[in-house]
């Protein structure tokens, strides 16, 4: 996943010591957009995501990653035109605050916080997971267990790399940002690599079909693999739009940053898994199922791969792009989330900033949450990949509503891109974005509403005790109303229906996707009719942007 908002960081973080507001420069171009974007799709995702892909649908894994790339297409289309019409950083929390106030505003950026917080350990065992297939490690100091968690040691080599983020964190990380250029294209190039030599030296068109057919476990499988890596693997298009306050010409770039990066991942990926499968032992692939098509305990997919192709360079780079890729991913995300918690400011302590301009206690408190994630028993790899994904949708669901109450409401607003049939695009990503929801598990969702009730209740202590940073007349509690419906719904929907493990299966098969369709849409206009009046919206809007084009400090979630 990402690499994404290392420039937004850097600059967002420019305040001194001494007091003085940070500000944003109009730096970044067209392709430095689409690479920040791009960046952000590829990453431990393309290491792991057709494994996992392939161990839920077998050879439909495909179509996974062909409704995965639909669906979240749609979405970035909505990011797309928001990006354009409103260029500030950290959108997708500002947004919900333009469209419903404060409240909704920090709902969504707590929500983006939750998501981001778990990246950097989740990229950590990404790379413990692949570096461990090397033969002399696995057996001589094993990182990985069998199931995917990590070993003791495992955990302590994490801990170790979560400390040395924070550290290079603590000096700055804008060498990384100002070469994400290079680590793009070395990303792009690799799994590009990887794609020719395995389909070249070694394709068994049969694989497809192995095991009971193309789709050996139906649709379920298909739909199951989609929270399990495939959504995983693709998200990230919005980071150009995170970074449309530091866009040269954002009103022309981002939506077309963010289209040509969503199009190159989703070819990419489908690639990938028609490699990945194609490739496997067809004796192997008999032998152990789907359950492990490659051997059980191997977690290094590609690199198994290509050492049973004859491709033992290949490997060696594999190695070695394990190592950079989830890295360099997990160095930024200890920065970026420390960036958004400081954006958040709750509370107070957490705005503070050192010589260098780093938001200290922020960074702080994202190294100790990460290396929480590690200490958590069963953390492998796939479970952080279910909460992320469960996590990243429900920060996603936030934009196709935001984006219709706006156009009611802010309906002078010029819009540089728009989306296409809106009246059934965007209902139509809210849908989207809540079936990767229901998919992900009533396990995630359960627990992600009681992190989203945390965060609210955070934000209320603030305001009861007057906080600087939250302004009260601007909260719009009121238009926030639609928020625990909607969870409380989907949690609902979760512990009634077929995906999970805690799941009751009481919902029809089949029928239980459009069922969640429908209360989607419900809630969609419900939502909407919950916006801002058009004088308080227009006048937030005008305020941020004058803000923003001023060179303005952290984002006014909560503030403005």
């Amino acid at each position: 996943m990402t690499t994404s908002a290392a420039p937004s960081a850097a600059s967002s973080s420019a305040s001194t010591a001494t007091g003085s507001s940070p500000a944003l420069k109009r730096t970044v171009g067209f392709w430095g957009l689409t690479f920040v974007s791009l960046g952000s799709i590829i990453g431990s995702g393309w290491l792991l995501g057709a494994l996992t892909a392939a161990k839920f649908a077998g050879g439909s894994a495909l179509i996974s990653w062909v409704i995965a790339a639909i669906m979240l297409m749609v979405l970035a289309l909505i990011h797309a035109d928001l990006g354009g019409a409103y260029p500030v950083a950290g959108g997708t929390a500002r947004y919900p605050h333009y469209a419903f106030g404060g409240f909704a505003g920090f709902t969504a950026g707590w929500v983006t916080y939750l998501q981001a917080v778990f990246i950097a350990p989740l990229e950590v065992e990404a790379s413990l997971s692949y570096v461990n297939s090397v033969g002399n490690i696995k057996n001589d100091f094993p990182l990985v267990n069998v199931d995917g968690t990590l070993t003791t040691q495992g955990i302590i080599v994490g801990i170790l790399a979560m400390i040395l983020f924070t550290f290079i964190n603590l000096g700055g990380a804008r060498w990384l940002s100002d070469s994400n250029t290079g680590i793009v294209i070395w990303k792009t190039f690799v799994p590009l690599l990887t794609i020719v030599v395995l389909i070249t030296l070694s394709f068994h068109p049969a694989n497809f079909t192995a095991n009971g057919g193309f789709a050996p476990f139906g649709f379920h499988g298909i739909f199951a693999a989609l929270p399990a890596g495939v959504v995983f693997a693709l998200q990230g298009f919005e980071q150009a739009s995170q970074m449309a306050g530091e866009a040269k010409n954002p009103k022309k770039d981002v939506a077309r940053a963010i289209i040509l990066a969503m199009a190159i991942g989703a070819l990419l990926y489908l690639l990938l898994e028609v490699a990945f499968i194609g490739s496997l032992d067809p004796a192997t692939l008999i032998q152990n199922g789907w359950a492990n098509p490659i051997g059980a305990g191997d977690y290094g997919p590609y690199y198994t791969l290509a050492l049973a192709a004859g491709a033992g360079w290949l490997a060696a780079i594999l190695i070695i792009d394990a190592v950079i890729s989830p890295g360099g991913t997990g160095l930024i995300y200890v920065g970026t989330t420390a960036r958004i918690s400081y954006a958040l400011g709750l509370p107070n302590a957490l705005t503070r900033i050192n010589a260098r301009g780093v938001p200290i206690w922020s960074l702080a408190l994202a190294s100790l949450l990460g290396i929480g994630a590690l200490l958590v028993p069963g953390s492998g790899w796939l479970q952080l990949v279910g909460y992320i994904t469960s996590a990243t949708a429900i920060m996603y669901a936030f934009a196709p509503i935001s984006l219709a109450a706006l156009r009611k409401a802010d309906q002078k607003r010029h819009h540089p891109y728009k989306a296409p049939a809106p009246m059934f695009l965007l209902p139509l990503g809210f849908v989207f974005a809540n079936l990767i929801i229901y998919w992900g598990g009533w396990d995630a969702t359960w627990r992600l509403s009681i992190a989203v009730l945390i965060g609210q209740i955070l934000f209320v202590i603030a305001a009861l005790v007057k906080a600087k940073n939250v302004n009260l007349a601007k909260t719009r509690w009121q238009s926030a109303l639609w928020i625990w419906p909607w969870l409380l719904g989907m949690c609902v929907l979760g512990l009634l229906g077929n995906f999970g493990s805690t799941e009751l299966n009481i919902l029809p098969t089949d029928w239980d996707t459009l069922i969640v369709a429908a209360f989607a849409v419900v809630i969609f206009y419900f939502a909407v009719s919950r916006r801002m009046s058009a004088a308080d919206v227009e006048a937030q809007v005008e305020e941020d942007l004058e803000h923003e084009e001023e060179g303005g400090g952290q984002p006014a979630v909560l503030s403005a």
